[in-house]
């Protein structure tokens, strides 16, 4: 590669959308264990925000460290340029995608060229275009983890218990708060493909998107609270999580479970008076699970829908759209 720099995107001070800076940077040389990937499309998450704006919204002591300038993203999908002499799961030409180094914000994905573990990527699904499988992995991941199985024995930041997915069927009615969303729209489809009822929970605007991937019932939180409507549910994924999330534990039967996927304040006398159990986890990086995910990808059981897509270099149009909320799927970037 003749080439040794790179364009890249980069934080140098903690902000809003402004302090994007796209500029030219050295391109990363892999270490053991990784391949240098040419990157075709970026996915934007969470914590692509908290990190440019200095994660305030995180308790100090979860905060992950990191240093100035840093280059956000953990997702991406793209194509293997060169490989470490020890890695032997991939080849130059194969196209991966993957969730990278997470948590932690090293994944450096808003770039031309990412350094990757081996062992955070997957091969593409042939079916799906770059686009689509750089919006898969954070997502698709976290509503893995989170209902299907967890992958990992680390504990979560947020409570010493393991978190144990409850077996999906037919048996099971779940209710997805922020359904529409990245994390939202990947649960509901992996709670159908499990016979799973679902109940989505969005705006308006959202319905029929939602009801074409499989959910059972609607209901449209700016007119009427789910809280109120809702008993007898066996499991809440809440994927909007924090101080509310506590609002949706009235809505399970005795024995049921609330996953919050950003984790809030819960009361533990009320939870036990109630019989049900709060528990979520932290997403980590997983090449074999994305693996799984990426074969429903590619037998269309499972699809990734693009809210809208930016350039690199107009990543900070795209922080502000995600700052509008109300996102359909997911927010990709391009990478020429």
């Amino acid at each position: 590669m003749a080439t040794h720099t790179m364009r890249a995107v980069r934080l140098h001070e903690h902000g809003g959308p402004e302090v994007l800076r796209y500029e030219e940077v050295p391109v990363p040389t892999p270490g053991p264990g990784e391949v240098l990937v040419r990157v075709h499309a970026v996915g934007i998450n969470p914590p692509d925000w908290y990190l440019r704006d200095g994660m305030s919204n995180l308790p100090p002591k979860t905060r992950p460290k990191f240093s100035l300038p840093v280059i956000p993203g953990t997702d991406l999908s793209g194509v293997i340029e060169a490989v470490a002499a020890d890695v032997e799961d991939f080849s130059v030409g194969d196209e991966v995608f993957g969730l990278l180094r997470f948590p932690g914000f090293e994944g450096s994905t808003y770039a031309e060229y990412v350094a990757a573990p081996a062992s955070d990527l997957a091969l593409k699904p042939a079916g799906i275009d770059h686009v689509h499988a750089a919006g898969a992995p954070m997502a698709g991941l976290t509503a893995w983890q989170f209902l299907i199985a967890l992958g990992h024995d680390h504990p979560s930041p947020f409570q010493e218990a393991r978190h144990r997915p409850v077996p999906l069927d037919a048996n099971v009615t779940v209710l997805i708060n922020g359904a529409a969303g990245g994390v939202g729209h990947f649960a509901l489809q992996l709670a159908r493909w499990k016979g799973a009822r679902v109940i989505a929970v969005a705006s308006g605007a959202h319905e029929a998107f939602l009801r074409e991937l499989g959910a059972d019932e609607f209901i449209d939180y700016t007119k009427s609270r789910p809280e109120e409507l809702v008993r007898g549910v066996d499991l809440v994924l809440d994927t909007v999580g924090g101080p509310d999330s506590q609002r949706f534990l009235r809505t399970l039967k005795r024995g049921g479970s609330h996953f919050p996927v950003f984790f809030g304040e819960f009361d533990e006398e009320e939870t036990s008076t109630l019989g049900v159990t709060v528990t979520g986890t932290q997403v980590r990086s997983n090449g074999a699970q994305l693996g799984e995910l990426g074969r429903l990808l590619d037998a269309g059981t499972v699809r990734v829908a693009i809210d809208s897509t930016f350039a690199l270099t107009d990543a900070r149009a795209a922080h502000e759209r995600a700052a509008r909320g109300h996102i359909q799927g997911k927010i990709v970037l391009t990478v020429d």
